[in-house]
């Protein structure tokens, strides 16, 4: 399946996630459970579990939380050859409360200031790009701070330059931005240089004011998108590209949500993965839905992602 060297790259900030092991307010909960989350981080994880080769490049901390991530890195088998140890700055982190309802848990960051947010395009490493066949991003690490936005334009640059594929979800956190109005405007600089674009309908809804997901798909694909598959949750999804394909899959059932963090990178696991074993936009936009399933229906973000022999079982 894989011929290069490396199959995918992908960046952004890595944090260690402290998460309630009991119901409640945040300020009454005494012990949490500690797990590693970020988006591009899940995205990476999904992916070697599949088998893909994997690089990840981001900065952690000289501290306990940046040993931690390392640790994650090396269990699921993400190379780090593009991660560096920050003595000035922490690595982030974040609480999270336990929820059983199939809500949104709440989520508290403490990563301002982080050592990922000093990311910049001096960090980018051309050639070790070039021996990549695909690139991911994410509106996370793009949030994260200017610099860091700069490295996603920059790494999208590089690879657009040699040929290579790029994957882009926005993964909107309007927190992070100064305004809305500057996070439409910079995130649409870096959809339009991707060749699968993977919004949620809610997100495509604020990036372009237009409505219906065939609107959506047509405003990115008139701007050079070879194609945009539009996450509609309960309803599945909603696929096209720039050659006029399109279709609808259903949503997999779940009877039991735990946690809805994490279904929108195990989506992107599904659809990337698939559409670089040179599936279909059906087949991509099934899977994705198949493992954005999975996703929702444990605590942690990257738990619930597969194995290739878990998938195929699934």
């Amino acid at each position: 399946m894989q011929q290069s060297d490396l199959d995918i790259i992908t960046f952004g900030e890595a944090m260690a996630m402290f998460v309630a092991t009991e119901c409640g307010e945040l300020s009454e909960v005494s012990s949490f459970v500690k797990r590693p989350a970020g988006a591009e981080l899940n995205v990476a994880i999904g992916l070697a579990r599949l088998g893909f080769k994997v690089a990840w490049q981001s900065r952690v901390g000289q501290d306990s939380l940046g040993d931690f991530i390392l640790n994650v890195l090396k269990k699921e088998k993400i190379l780090t050859a593009l991660v560096s140890r920050d003595k000035q700055y922490p690595t982030g982190f974040l609480l999270k409360s336990k929820v059983e309802d199939g809500s949104d848990p709440l989520v508290e960051y403490f990563r301002k200031g982080s050592a990922a947010s000093y990311l910049s395009p001096t960090d980018l490493n051309p050639e070790y790009c070039s021996k990549a066949r695909h690139l991911h991003l994410t509106g996370v690490g793009a949030a994260i701070s200017e610099s860091s936005y700069q490295l996603a334009l920059a790494l999208a640059d590089n690879m657009k330059a040699l040929g290579k594929t790029i994957s882009f979800d926005p993964n909107l956190r309007p927190s992070l931005w100064k305004n809305e109005e500057t996070m439409k405007n910079c995130l649409n600089q870096i959809a339009v240089k991707a060749d699968w674009f993977l919004p949620g309908i809610k997100e495509g809804r604020i990036l372009t004011g237009l409505t219906t997901e065939q609107e959506i798909a047509d405003f990115y694909l008139q701007r050079g998108v070879k194609a945009v598959i539009i996450k509609l949750g309960e309803q599945g999804a909603y696929f096209k590209d720039n050659q006029g394909e399109q279709g609808y899959v259903n949503a997999c059932l779940v009877e039991h949500v735990v946690d809805t963090v994490g279904a929108g990178d195990g989506f992107a696991v599904g659809a990337i993965s698939a559409l670089l074993e040179g599936k279909n936009l059906h087949q991509a936009a099934l899977r994705g839905n198949k493992i954005g399933s999975l996703a929702i229906q444990v605590i942690g973000d990257s738990e619930g992602l597969p194995t290739r022999e878990q998938l195929g079982a699934f």
